[in-house]
């Protein structure tokens, strides 16, 4: 077998070698090429989505690197009383909001200890921001105390809290001590499910809007539209230069019908009581004072509120929260005696010259009834200045229920008396019909001696006594409640007659004139004419029962009253919850009525207003 020379054998092999170099560059070269083309591709990409797909969302967040949009609030209107002088004013305040492009979760816990705020509140707040537009603030807090907003300005640069950034803001200014608060209200952050409904449906997270009160009824009147100023800043967030200014617009002033001289007569007046007072001119329905007690400081509700403090208020056993002056549903007890005259009067079932004997009780459908006293023969006058049951238990079996609340209806009770205040309470007013289709029962004869003394199922709440006493007062003309000036409308009439309600308002007159049971609420010189009334929380029975539970509902002690007696200028009812005579709430309605008269007098001698701390907007 022939031997392969040396030469050709390394020659063989230098060719191999040199093939296998060759392909191997050439896979480098290939492997190179595919990575180049895989990074410009990638590069192409990145510009593309710069420059083309983000290219707004990147221009924006470039500017607003250094043109910097702050929100300028407008203020509120002011709300002031019937003569101009400020209830609720404004007063400069800051905001502190949270730049979500900026935002770094990390930081959340250091931000709620130094604003005093509730971290798992903070944290859901956050979240649910990040459903909306990425530049949009998250409000966090109004209203900040010097120490908050020291801890905003010493950390809100980039290297600390970059999120954080300070908007001036005005902050509500109410009365002190809840003066008034039920009526006013309060403002606050819209929340998300006032957002979905359609009274909120324009305003916008973050939003500071009406929520109670006045300042919710005519929250589009009161609320301003927002301004916006462009500055330039550097990357220390320094204001350099201010681009352009778009001034808010401020709300419209809210001029009431309320005299915060009668309203502070009958703060007074409620103090450490629980229950209610109205004052209106039954001439127009306008409301003069209106008072709820307990009451709460509306400044705690401004802006933001933490969950522990709503709950504390809102959890009260004497729900301050609520107002009683429209949302008291209770038995109205014998103010709804001159009710009953009426219709028995206007129904022809009574004259004036009926009369009942009152032996201390009396046995109607088989069942004795009990009066306050022994009043012996007595005909409708005496029997409404005494208010006798017994007189009125008979006289309701005789008229019947539905010719009651026939009347009773006619003067407004068992439906919403229309005032601007939202959230009222209509009450009840019973009737065959409405016990048949509430609670699937026939109307019995003790169910009319009940109603007949305004005790059983009638319901009503301040503010409808004080509008059907004062419309039955003017001759059967009845104005819708309303807290705004201009804001009247045409007056319901009732086709009664002159005679049978001349017939009630002297009975009236003697409650408290002829030695009746409002006689404490009698003022020399001035024409008053009123009811009183005292109303069952439970029955007696369960108060036999349950001496405890007696103790802590003893009947409701109401007062209505108005004056002069004929042409009346003003109306006052008082609620006394707990208070457990008629005649021991007369004299709040007499001191309100006495306010009245007294400031008139003032008036044309040219002496100044009581409640001279309010100031006249811009002074």
């Amino acid at each position: 077998m022939p031997v392969e020379p040396e030469g050709e054998r390394r020659t063989e092999s230098s060719n191999r070698l040199l093939r296998d170099d060759t392909r191997f560059a050439v896979g480098r070269i290939a492997v190179f090429q595919y990575v180049a083309v895989g990074v410009f591709l990638f590069l192409i990409a990145g510009f593309w989505k710069l420059q083309v797909r983000d290219y707004e969302a990147n221009s924006e967040l470039a500017e607003r690197n250094r043109i910097q949009t702050v929100p300028l609030p407008a203020p509120r209107g002011k709300i002031l009383d019937r003569d101009g002088r400020i209830i609720v004013n404004n007063q400069p305040s800051f905001s502190v909001v949270l730049t979500q492009e900026n935002l770094n979760k990390d930081h959340l816990p250091a931000i709620a200890e130094g604003l005093h705020l509730d971290l798992a509140e903070l944290q859901a707040k956050v979240k649910r921001a990040e459903s909306r537009r990425k530049f949009d603030p998250i409000r966090l807090k109004s209203d900040l105390t010097l120490g908050e907003l020291a801890f905003v300005e010493s950390h809100r640069d980039l290297q600390t809290f970059p999120e954080l950034e300070l908007n001036p803001t005005a902050r509500r200014l109410y009365p002190q001590v809840g003066f008034a608060a039920h009526v006013i209200g309060y403002v606050g952050e819209v929340n998300e499910q006032e957002l979905n409904s359609p009274e909120f449906a324009n305003r916008s997270q973050g939003d500071i809007v009406g929520k109670f009160g006045l300042e919710r009824q005519y929250n589009d009147i009161l609320m301003g539209v927002d301004g916006v100023q462009r500055r330039v800043v550097d990357s220390s967030r320094r204001l350099r230069e201010v681009l352009d200014d778009v001034e808010p617009t401020p709300g419209h002033n809210l001029q009431t019908t309320l005299d915060i001289d009668l309203q502070g007569v009958a703060e007074i007046a409620m103090e450490g009581r629980k229950g209610a007072v109205i004052a209106l001119d039954p001439r127009t329905g306008e409301i003069l004072a209106m008072v709820s007690r307990p009451t709460f400081d509306p400044s705690l509700f401004t802006g933001h509120i933490s969950t522990q403090t709503w709950k504390e208020v809102n959890d009260d056993p004497d729900k301050p929260l609520l107002n009683r002056a429209i949302q008291a549903q209770f038995a109205p007890g014998s103010t709804f005696k001159p009710i009953v005259a009426l219709a028995g009067l206007e129904s022809g079932s009574l004259e004036s010259t009926t009369t009942y004997h009152c032996a201390g009780g009396a046995t109607i459908g088989g069942s004795y009834h009990k009066c306050d006293a022994t009043h012996g023969t007595i005909d409708l006058h005496t029997a409404i200045v005494k208010s006798c049951d017994v007189y009125f238990y008979n006289a309701g079996t005789r008229i019947g229920m539905d010719t009651i609340a026939q009347y009773a209806a006619m003067a407004g009770l068992g439906k919403k008396t229309g005032i601007d205040l939202p959230d009222e309470k209509e009450g009840i007013l019973p009737s065959t019909r409405w016990k048949l289709r509430t609670l699937r029962e026939k109307w019995y004869e003790g169910d009319t001696v009940s109603a007949s003394i305004g005790q059983g199922y009638v319901t009503v709440t301040p503010i409808q006594l004080a509008v059907a006493i004062g419309g039955l007062a003017s001759g059967g003309v009845w104005h819708r409640p309303h807290l705004v000036k201009d804001a009247n409308e045409a007056p319901r009439q009732g086709e009664l007659h002159a005679e049978n309600i001349a017939t009630v308002i002297h009975g009236m007159w003697g409650v408290v004139n002829e030695g009746g049971t409002g006689a404490s609420a009698r003022i020399a010189g001035i024409e008053l004419a009123g009811k009183t009334g005292s109303a069952q929380q439970i029955s007696n029975a369960l108060a036999k029962s349950n001496r405890a539970l007696a103790l802590t509902k003893r009947d409701n002690g109401w007062f209505v009253g108005f004056a002069p007696a004929e042409h009346p200028e003003i109306v006052v009812v008082a609620l006394w919850e707990d208070g457990e005579h008629g005649a021991l709430a007369a004299p709040i309605v007499r001191d309100v009525i006495k306010a009245y008269f007294d400031k008139k007098v003032r008036q044309a001698s040219g002496a100044q207003p009581l409640v001279a701390f309010f100031r006249k907007p811009g002074k």
